[in-house]
């Protein structure tokens, strides 16, 4: 029988991922992950005024999340760059990066939260 997943919805964080990343190491893991989520709630705050530099912004977090494995918040980034690019659709992508972001710090606090 197969263990339960250690997140929810294993689309948020890919464990297998973050764990090559962090080399195994789980004080490093858990580490990443609390920086990740306060970076992702700056971030997001000052995205929802679209400073001069919110694409900018936006990339920054994307990079964070592939770093981690949050590929979802990744792909919402990037479609948030592209929608600042083509001047359209900007607040749909905004609010698809907040859900994407929501979605990954549930999943951080759950792993965080194991014993």
């Amino acid at each position: 029988m197969p263990s339960p997943p250690l997140v929810p919805d294993q689309t948020s964080i890919d464990i297998v991922h973050l764990r090559r990343m962090t080399l195994g190491e789980i004080e490093l893991e858990r580490e990443v992950l609390s920086l990740f989520a306060q970076q992702s709630r700056d971030l997001l705050g000052r995205l929802g005024a679209m400073p001069d530099d919110a694409a900018a912004l936006a990339h920054t977090l994307k990079g964070s999340a592939r770093a981690i494995g949050a590929f979802g918040v990744a792909d919402a980034a990037q479609a948030l760059e592209a929608a600042m690019r083509a001047r359209s659709g900007i607040a749909g992508a905004l609010r698809e990066l907040e859900a994407a972001a929501d979605a990954a710090r549930a999943a951080i606090d759950t792993i965080l939260n194991q014993p």
